[in-house]
């Protein structure tokens, strides 16, 4: 395999790589967070994030995906002038919309925050900030996407994180231990909106090494505009109104795509408080999905949307050039990398969650492993929705997605009145909901694809082999973890055992089942290793 037709995967194993140790850093500082704000603080830390995502959703969420995909194209046409200007422009807009969200985040958090939960009112304002520093971070990140450079990308994520953890921690004990009053309500409040400070800490990290990177690259940039000899130049009127006009479907889109998961919180806080909850009831609940599932789920959530998050460019600068083969050949590198990794995270979650969510949320009532166990489908869902996302706006079609994600929205929401006001279900219903939701997002967008895309799954390499090793991968796991726990009564020793044994099994299965030849293998995560196995079960003769 050339060079030009590995970049796709090595982007993807850059951007999976980094993804893989920001979210197990995001993961692990849960824990001490919690015990140092308690879970009616970590409770307001998760609702203040949720509002904030949201707020980020229409102020920069999707940047890096619209700037990456515009310049992408101008790349390929050697228009690197214009390239130039979409990239200022698109800062301009950043710095403008970033700005309006963050004041009205200022402002207006009360509005967002469910009327009885306002105690994270003040950790939703310390974010404001962040908000507008967050959509600057995003052009830069784009722009080096669309140069197919990940690895900035890669490394202000993990510097990102590693920051966001330090001072998350050292904040919240800080504003509680110095600002807060004695009493309960006060250190929770204070407690998530010191948690919150890493949040944007993390942001500021990023940005100041996107900003040297880009220092460092600025004459190698200089000279491509200097080589540009298409003679074709853009307005700067010209290039905002093109950015308007990708940029904002793309976020409504996204902003769609995620707002479900804040509705649901919502309505799940403001009934369950009609139906007489009590708040701190209600508040523990929440906690357990909002901090303790969503924490772990979203580690191979991440790892599954590295790959659409790199494909864009790529997709992009095909379709600009009428190669729809190599665009669609494009789409099926990333489905089989993230089904690769997607289909036996979700199956292993759902046999191991309860022992995984003791060791990592000791204080745990128990709700978060059966929300792990149920919701680890949407591992598999979202990396599929991820990926048919990232193919529809890199066409060129970014309202099929919007329109899609607004269909399974309102399916969405009311499949969930109608569970929390006629059923038992609690926050299962949330769970069960984004499980419809992603299975509509899913249908709706591969309709759309093989539409406008003539694409066609390969339903077998994608989905079934990774399946098939996945069931006796299942099966090794819960037996090494029950046999290792029956001797020595220990989750952090059993999952030690079974975890990595039980990931053997499933690779090794998953060559002789997929035989994927040599070539395409070393495309994949730790290629050169799976390779060295391949060879050991003379899978290549």
């Amino acid at each position: 395999m050339s060079s030009k037709r590995n970049v796709l995967v090595k982007n993807a194993s850059f951007l999976m790589a980094a993804a893989l140790i920001s979210k197990v850093v995001g993961l692990l500082y849960k824990s001490p967070l919690t015990r140092i704000v308690g879970a009616d603080g970590m409770a307001y830390y998760g609702l203040a994030q949720q509002a904030y995502l949201i707020l980020l959703m229409i102020a920069s969420y999707s940047i890096p995906q619209a700037v990456s995909k515009i310049i992408a194209e101008k790349l390929a046409q050697g228009e690197y002038r214009n390239a130039q200007k979409y990239f200022k422009g698109s800062l301009l807009y950043a710095t403008v919309a970033g700005g309006a969200v963050a004041l009205f985040c200022l402002v207006g958090a009360s509005i967002l925050i469910p009327s009885n939960q306002q105690g994270a009112t003040l950790a939703l304002r310390v974010l404001s900030p962040t908000i507008f520093l967050s959509g600057i971070l995003g052009v830069y990140r784009g722009y080096f996407q669309a140069y197919r450079n990940m690895v900035p990308t890669s490394i202000s994520q993990i510097l990102e994180q590693f920051a966001n953890a330090a001072f998350s921690i050292l904040a919240a004990w800080f504003f509680i231990e110095v600002v807060a009053g004695s009493d309960k309500d006060s250190i929770d409040r204070w407690g998530a909106a010191g948690g919150t400070i890493g949040t944007g800490v993390g942001v500021v990290a990023a940005l100041l090494f996107v900003l040297v990177v880009y220092h460092l690259n600025r004459k190698i940039i200089q000279k491509k505009i200097a080589s540009d000899q298409t003679g074709q130049e853009e307005s700067y009127q010209e290039v905002i109104g093109v950015i308007l006009r990708m940029v904002t479907p793309i976020i409504l889109s996204a902003f769609i795509y995620n707002v479900n998961g804040y509705i649901d919180g919502y309505l799940f806080s403001e009934i369950l408080g009609h139906q007489g909850f009590e708040d701190e009831g209600i508040r523990m609940l929440y906690t357990e999905y909002s901090i303790y599932f969503l924490s772990i789920i979203n580690i191979p959530l991440t790892l599954s949307s590295a790959a659409p998050t790199s494909m864009i460019p790529e997709v992009s600068a095909a379709y600009a050039r009428d190669h729809l083969e190599l665009a669609n050949r494009k789409v099926d590198q990333a489905v089989q990398l993230s089904m690769f990794i997607s289909i036996p995270s979700a199956v292993g979650l759902a046999v191991l969650s309860q022992p995984i969510v003791r060791i990592l949320f000791p204080d745990t009532i128990g709700t978060a492993g059966l929300l792990l166990t149920v919701g680890a489908v949407t591992v598999v869902l979202n990396g599929l929705s991820n990926i048919s996302n990232g193919v529809l706006q890199g066409i060129g079609l970014p309202n099929l997605p919007m329109r899609n994600a607004a269909i399974a929205l309102v399916v969405d929401v009311s499949s969930l009145v109608v569970m929390l006001l006629t059923t038992g279900l609690g926050i299962l219903a949330v769970v069960l909901a984004i499980i419809i939701y992603s299975v509509l997002i899913c249908i709706l967008n591969d309709r759309s694809m093989k539409k406008y895309l003539g694409y066609k799954n390969k339903w077998v390499d994608a989905y079934l082999i990774p399946f098939l090793a996945s069931i006796p991968m299942a099966l090794a796991a819960w037996l090494l973890f029950m046999g290792v726990y029956f001797l020595i009564p220990s989750d952090l020793l059993g999952l030690a055992v079974s975890v990595p044994l039980a990931a053997v099994v499933y690779v090794v299965l998953y060559i002789v089942i997929a035989r994927v030849p040599e070539e395409e293998l070393r495309a994949f995560p730790f290629g050169g290793i799976l390779v060295r196995i391949a060879g050991i079960l003379r899978i290549y003769g």
